[in-house]
């Protein structure tokens, strides 16, 4: 098990579209992903899931994985979490 947190830091937290861009990502790994807000833990590849966590601006998020490729899954997620979705 691999787990960071980081900061969201683009204007809008994680709305529809950054969301669908985890989840892109997310699924790219075989490992099992899962973003934390407080005491809410959801599936990183859920669209759903992501939206209805509400994560706004300046929210630290816990990214953890676990399987043959956790480190790169969290670390990739991580980063397009830095880049503030490439907005």
């Amino acid at each position: 098990m691999v787990e960071k947190v980081v900061t969201v830091k683009n204007r809008a937290g994680i709305h529809a579209r950054p969301a669908g861009m985890i989840v892109t990502l997310a699924n790219k790994f075989e490992s099992q992903i899962f973003i934390e807000k407080e005491n809410d833990k959801i599936n990183a590849k859920s669209i759903m899931g992501l939206i209805t966590l509400g994560v706004l601006c300046n929210t630290p998020i816990k990214i953890s994985a676990n399987g043959s490729d956790e480190q790169q899954a969290v670390d990739a997620i991580a980063l397009l979490i830095d880049k503030r979705f490439e907005e």
